[in-house]
């Protein structure tokens, strides 16, 4: 199967062997466009499955929340995807049946299924901290979809604009002071959900030991993702095994 990851900075993509939940072939990353409307991003998403001759169903996480194939936010962006049946703009343009799903929806089927969830029962939430962060909340194994956590209200800002790895970066920010800002931010939501496990993902879980060991007084149990930013394109992949 083959699963591609549209993000905030970058879209990209691989075959994926499900047998072991990983990566097939080195994934192939393109620029997102911006402005990110719809028809540059899906150009871009042509391209990576292009890169790898795919003819077959296809897999596609989106930044947002996604109901039948319909794109209803669009937070890092361009508004003209509110609305939009994007899997239907998807598959026209590349020819092939296409599943469309929220990012961190995706990426935490993966990890629930091959990574740091698997076997885990209770309340689990992976949270994916990239240019925004995704959301993704399991009751014994089963999804709760399109959760969107990153955009809860923290000291009268988005989370996101104030703990997402691009706001560390954008802010250059040091591990320490992000670290504090995260755990406000897991504190609230643990406040809220009570979850038994946090799974960290995205792009910043490949340095998770430069801050989880700086994060204290959560009850929960917080993990790095396994698959770390692999982990939508193997969701996507998952959902596209479906079609």
């Amino acid at each position: 199967m083959f699963g591609v990851d549209i993000g905030g900075t970058g879209i990209k993509g691989a075959p994926v062997d499900l047998d072991r939940g990983d990566l097939a072939e080195e994934r192939y990353k393109v620029p997102t466009p911006h402005p990110a409307t719809p028809e540059s991003v899906v150009e871009g998403v042509h391209e990576v499955v292009s890169k790898f001759g795919w003819t077959g169903p296809l897999g596609v996480t989106f930044p947002g929340v996604v109901v039948d194939g319909v794109t209803r936010t669009a937070a890092n962006v361009d508004p003209g995807w509110i609305g939009l049946d994007a899997r239907r703009l998807i598959s026209d343009r590349l020819g092939l049946p296409v599943v469309l799903l929220n990012d961190a929806d995706a990426a935490g089927v993966a990890e629930m299924t091959f990574g740091a969830g698997r076997g885990r029962g209770g309340t689990t939430i992976v949270l994916t901290l990239g240019t925004g962060i995704g959301s993704a909340i399991f009751v014994d194994g089963r999804l709760v979809p399109n959760t969107e956590l990153g955009h809860l209200e923290l000291h009268g800002h988005d989370a996101e604009k104030r703990a997402s790895g691009k706001a560390r970066e954008d802010e250059d920010l040091s591990w320490e002071h992000w670290a504090r800002r995260l755990k406000k931010y897991l504190a609230h939501v643990e406040m809220l959900f009570s979850p038994d496990l946090f799974v960290i993902g995205g792009g910043i879980s490949r340095k998770s030991q430069k801050f989880l060991p700086l994060i204290e007084g959560i009850s929960a149990e917080i993990v790095p993702a396994e698959l770390q930013n692999n982990a939508g394109i193997v969701g996507a992949a998952m959902a596209a095994a479906k079609l």
